[in-house]
Parts: structure tokens; C-alpha cells; sequence
């Protein structure tokens, strides 16, 4: 995962609003989104190591994560696709969780993930030199440095998806599908594949030809590139829905799936 927008009030009318972007190379084996076996974790699999990169539960928990990028030829025991599964299949709240990830956040190589409920929501990184930070009522932006760190696609997807909040008026549930809903304006976003001008590029060591290629909100390259997008809301009142859009090595669509339930509180 390497773009994770999202909006956060547990008071409001819409409580979360997520739209994220997975990156990943195109020969990693990967399972669409999907109501696990034996479990109410609804998430896309990675069939290599067998964890996710972001998933909901039919109670409302939610995790998400994306890789920190650094030249770092470690190995780490631990893969972070376990970082969101754990949680997600756990029963701890969001803060006893991550104090237990505290005490071994150095087996894992660089990470940003984020967890929460339907009444908090954390961040927290292993790059940061910080504790787990509690959320306050925003838009945020995440990539593959530190939550709202002011990298052109942040800043764009930020941007975007504070514009889309604020068409809903009176503080009423978002119109989710249809002609302007919010499921096709964030799609839209999430699809959009401008790179950044050179000026205003990171400089994360993977020298210019990569920042480059890695700067739209929707990537294309040779075996490496946006796999999925996945929409989330949750409302004040408890409806879910969830969109996951995938596609292909040349960036057209494959598969789609949706889900909708009602969170009992």
C-alpha cells in the first residue's frame, strides 16, 4: 500500500472515509478483497506472506499500512502484512495493540500502519522515534513516509479528498454511489497519473528516474505499479461500505468488488 487518504470524526455524520491506493510488482501473488475463512475480516490477501495491506471487520475495526522507503538492505523476521492482520483478528483495543507492538516494532522493516475502532484511530510508525499518536478529527494523507508528510501525491490526494467531503451539505451522509457520488470522484482521484514536476519531487535515494515514476497517485511502470483502490466509508450510524476497483499490469480494470453491512454498536 503506498497511498492512504483518509477523513476521521467519530462524531460526524460520516465517521471514516478512506481511499487508498496499493502498490505493489504485478508477480506477487494476490487475492482480491474477500470475507476471510473462518473469520469477519473483510480484505485483500498477499498469498505470499498471508497478511494484508489494509481490511475492515464486520465490527467496525479497521487497519492499514504502507512500507517506509529507505535504503535498508536488513533483513527483518517479520512481515508487515502482519502488522494489520494481527489487529484485525485480535480483540485488544487499538491502544493496548500498539503498546504491544511497541515492544517489538524493531523486527519489522520500516512501517506506517494505522488501527482503529469505531470510536479511535491510531498512527504509528517505526521510523517516527514517537509513541502511537491518537487521531483528532481531520483529513490525512499517507504514503510511504510520515503520516502527512508534503509529498506531491499527499498533497494532491489530501486535497482531493477534503473537496469531496465538503460537497456533502448539512452534515449528512455522503451520496456514495451514482453520477458525483463520492465512490466515483474518488476513484477518479485515485486514478489519476500525473507525475510531479522534478522541482518539487522527494529525494528518498532511489535517485530521479524513480521519484518520478513513484510520484502519481496511480502508478504505471514495467511490473510495478497500482494493483488496487479501495474506498471505505463508515457512518455515523453504522452503515459500511466498501469498493475495491483492481487492474492489471497496464493499468486497465479487472475486478471489482463491493460490500455493504451495518456495524452493530
Amino acid at each position: 500500500m503506498c497511498l492512504i487518504l483518509f477523513a476521521w470524526n467519530p462524531s460526524a455524520a460520516n465517521r471514516l472515509v478512506v481511499a487508498a491506493n496499493r502498490d505493489e510488482f504485478f508477480q506477487r501473488p494476490t487475492k482480491p478483497a474477500h470475507f476471510w475463512d473462518g473469520d469477519d475480516v473483510l480484505a485483500g490477501k498477499d498469498l505470499e506472506q498471508q497478511g494484508t495491506w489494509l481490511g475492515v471487520t464486520r465490527t467496525g475495526r479497521f487497519a492499514a499500512v504502507t512500507n517506509y522507503r529507505e535504503l535498508d538492505g536488513n533483513q527483518y523476521p517479520c512481515s508487515r502484512g502482519k502488522l494489520t492482520t494481527d489487529f484485525l483478528q485480535a480483540s485488544d483495543t487499538p491502544e493496548d495493540y500498539l503498546q504491544q507492538l511497541q515492544e517489538v516494532k524493531d523486527q519489522y522493516a520500516g512501517f506506517n500502519v494505522l488501527v482503529g475502532d469505531t470510536t479511535s484511530l491510531y498512527y504509528f510508525s517505526n521510523r517516527s522515534g514517537r509513541s502511537p499518536e491518537l487521531l483528532e478529527p481531520g483529513v490525512y494523507g499517507l504514503s510511504n513516509h510520515l503520516l502527512n508528510t508534503e509529498w506531491p501525491k499527499v498533497n494532491v490526494g489530501v486535497a482531493g479528498l477534503r473537496g469531496a467531503i465538503e460537497q456533502a451539505t448539512n452534515n449528512k451522509p455522503l451520496e456514495w454511489d451514482g453520477i458525483g457520488g463520492i465512490e466515483q470522484v474518488l476513484l477518479e482521484l485515485l486514478q489519476n497519473d500525473t507525475q510531479a514536476n522534478d522541482g518539487i519531487l522527494p529525494d528518498t535515494g532511489v535517485g530521479i528516474a524513480v521519484e518520478r515514476m513513484l510520484s502519481p497517485l496511480f502508478i504505471k511502470s514495467p511490473g510495478y505499479g497500482t494493483r488496487a483502490s479501495t474506498l471505505l466509508r463508515v457512518t455515523g450510524e453504522g452503515d459500511v461500505m466498501f469498493l475495491e476497483q483492481n487492474y492489471d499490469v497496464s493499468g486497465e480494470h479487472t475486478d471489482r468488488v463491493r460490500y455493504s453491512w451495518q456495524l452493530e454498536f
